[in-house]
């Protein structure tokens, strides 16, 4: 397609999202699109470390916690703004990030990616057993009177956190964008395809790993944020599952790793299906929505590894 279509279907993308909220003014159809765009977001993230940089994480779920209990404790015992909690829930990620990474950075293929599990279950069980942050009961965040920018808390509309949730998915297709062009990107990609070639070649590999580990989790912090800002409620089984960094993970498989857009198609198909069976089957829908998950992953697997972006790429070359 040539670049200038390219940008007007992008634009025309864009404006349709801007509009959404003011055509569609029911809570749901408002929470859904909130949810497409976190989780496109937190998936983007992922991708980074792991589509770009071939580094498999399955525990994201501990930058997503680390960014959500540090700005709802800075609220709650400081009375900080939910903004300078963030940047702080982002720091301690990072900071959680160059911890877990540098030991199990050392593990390669499947190994590293149960030494993530083990990581996420281990912070799991402490701040289950940390009362300070509530422990197994979690916390609930203050609420603040009247709606306010300032504090992050919109009580008579969903149309605010939309548009947030929108911007933060923006960023995060900026970032992936630049960082994909960049050098940086560029060593990323020689890692996941052959570290041991890259690193013959010069290519520090373990500050690269280092580096996307570090944009992959200030990035999901953002994102845990969030998340606490718009349910006002957290607790380990909500924050730091391991469910939660298996979705992430699936996702970004389903649209397809090592992508810009990837995520968010992953997003689009996975979080509707989600949420429709949670609203019209009620408690059972949990276990309908994972059958389905799965299978559409093994649908993808076994015609396409890529995912959807690559299925649509082929179908593309074929057509001319």
């Amino acid at each position: 397609m040539p670049r200038r279509l390219r940008i007007a279907a992008g634009l025309l993308a864009l404006g349709a999202l801007l509009v959404f909220p003011l055509v569609f003014t029911l809570p749901f159809p408002r929470h859904v699109m909130i949810m497409i765009f976190l989780y496109a977001m937190l998936a983007q993230a992922w991708n980074l470390l792991a589509g770009y940089c071939g580094q498999i994480s399955l525990g994201h779920a501990v930058f997503f916690g680390a960014g959500a209990y540090t700005s709802s404790v800075l609220v709650k015992q400081l009375g900080l703004t939910p903004w300078l909690g963030m940047l702080a829930g982002a720091l301690v990620a990072v900071a959680l990030s160059q911890v877990i990474g540098y030991p199990v950075f050392r593990l390669r293929g499947h190994y590293f990616a149960i030494a993530t599990i083990a990581v996420g279950e281990i912070v799991q069980t402490l701040v289950i057993n940390w009362d300070w942050v509530g422990g197994a009961r979690g916390l609930f965040v203050p609420l603040k009177r009247p709606d306010s920018f300032l504090n992050f808390q919109f009580h008579e509309s969903k149309q605010a956190y939309y548009y947030i949730a929108l911007g933060f998915l923006l960023l995060a297709l900026w970032i992936t964008r630049r960082t994909e062009r960049s050098r940086t990107g560029y060593y990323f990609r020689a890692i996941r395809e052959d570290q041991d070639a890259a690193a013959s070649l010069g290519i520090p590999v373990a500050r690269y790993k280092l580096r996307a580990m570090a944009l992959s989790a200030g990035l999901t912090a953002l994102g845990g944020t969030f998340y606490a800002q718009y349910i006002l409620f957290i607790d380990p089984e909500s924050v730091l599952p391991l469910s939660l960094s298996i979705l992430i993970c699936l996702v970004a498989v389903l649209g397809g790793v090592g992508t810009l857009w990837g995520p968010l198609i992953g997003a689009a198909i996975l979080v509707p299906l989600g949420e429709g069976t949670r609203v019209f089957l009620g408690g059972t829908g949990k276990a309908l929505d994972l059958v389905v998950f799965g299978a559409l992953i093994v649908l993808v697997s076994v015609i396409q590894p890529g995912g959807i972006m690559a299925l649509a790429q082929r179908g593309r070359r074929r057509t001319g």
